[in-house]
């Protein structure tokens, strides 16, 4: 944990085109690490869930 808080911190003084250049490096084809994280129909409720309490 240790590790990665210090990373974070690193990484928050970098320049916006270090951190770019990092991420292409480790994703070249900025492919969406998230999109299977969640159903369209579980994005569809959150959507809706929010719209309904605003």
């Amino acid at each position: 944990m240790m590790n990665a808080i210090r990373r974070e911190k690193q990484l928050k003084n970098w320049h916006r085109e270090w951190k770019w250049n990092l991420v292409k490096e480790q994703n070249p084809e900025l492919k969406d690490l998230a999109a299977d994280w969640y159903t369209e129909e579980q994005i569809r409720e959150a959507r809706d869930s929010e719209t309904s309490s605003e």
